[in-house]
């Protein structure tokens, strides 16, 4: 089991916390994106080439069944799902099976809105109560894992 973070999105302070994640239980936590990424310590970082979904592809070669990706991109997030990884994004929304098809929807609705001029008010920054769903999210994800994996 390994944790894989879309890291061009990512925010630092849910970069951190994985990273202290990862640490804690001693788990291989990776960064995918197509540059550099300040301050993520002994992880491993996967530059990618600069075109369109390279860090993606990457993702999911690099991800199988029972590692944890942490991403925004819910089109990614369907390519893992189908592939039994536990997904969740930076702020603690959890993709699976039952909600992936709905999420994908929403996001090609939006995105369509968005191309025609009608797009929506995003979300505001990223603070406390984020970072504490994600940190939620990401330890029952974790915890989850480590039952069904060490069984």
């Amino acid at each position: 089991m390994k944790i894989l973070v879309d890291a061009d999105s990512c925010p630092k302070a849910a970069r951190d916390l994985a990273i202290r994640r990862a640490a804690k239980l001693k788990l291989r936590i990776i960064f995918a994106a197509n540059r550099a990424i300040p301050g993520i310590g002994n992880a491993e970082m996967e530059i990618c080439p600069n075109r369109e979904n390279s860090a993606d592809d990457r993702l999911v070669e690099l991800s199988q069944e029972g590692d944890i990706v942490i991403t925004r991109d819910v089109p990614l997030a369907k390519r893992l799902v189908e592939k039994g990884v536990s997904v969740l994004d930076d702020r603690g929304r959890v993709f699976n099976y039952d909600n992936i098809n709905e999420m994908l929807s929403l996001r090609n609705f939006t995105v369509s809105l968005a191309e025609n001029g009608l797009g929506i008010e995003r979300k505001a920054g990223y603070g406390k109560k984020e970072l504490k769903y994600f940190a939620d999210n990401l330890d029952r994800i974790l915890t989850r894992s480590f039952k069904q994996y060490s069984e």
